[in-house]
């Protein structure tokens, strides 16, 4: 599995993470098969949003609509990590479901992709995904 996203879409999320150094940013990634179509920034609505991401509920719908509406799917999100790393988070393992959903994670001026699976009770592991820039 892969990811694709293009040059201008990488380029918006990591200017959008190094505008908000202390605060985690975070949206969904609308598309088709593993292809990034369109960025939805999202608020963070997280009570600590320094440590954590909460997408704001109503764009999350919105965002459902939208993309139910065009054809398309919400094949995941993105969020940053003011810390540096790229690796999903403890706090991210223990939100994650195995739905096929992408998390993309932008820290460090790098992104990098990621599908959780399941390991059986607990927090999620996660897989690393390729990236492909076009």
């Amino acid at each position: 599995m892969k990811l694709q996203i293009s040059s201008g879409d990488r380029q918006f999320l990591l200017a959008t993470a190094a505008a908000t150094p202390d605060e985690e940013v975070c949206g969904l990634l609308l598309g088709r098969s593993g292809r990034v179509e369109t960025l939805v920034p999202a608020r963070n609505v997280a009570r600590d949003s320094a440590r954590s991401f909460e997408i704001d509920p109503a764009t999350l719908l919105a965002a459902h609509r939208t993309a139910r509406g065009e054809g398309r799917q919400v094949i995941g999100h993105w969020h940053s990590h003011p810390n540096g790393r790229r690796e999903p988070s403890a706090r991210d393992a223990g939100r994650a479901s195995e739905n096929g959903q992408i998390w993309l994670i932008i820290a460090g001026g790098d992104i990098a992709a990621w599908v959780p699976q399941a390991t059986g009770p607990g927090p999620a592991t996660f897989q690393p995904i390729a990236i492909e820039v076009a």
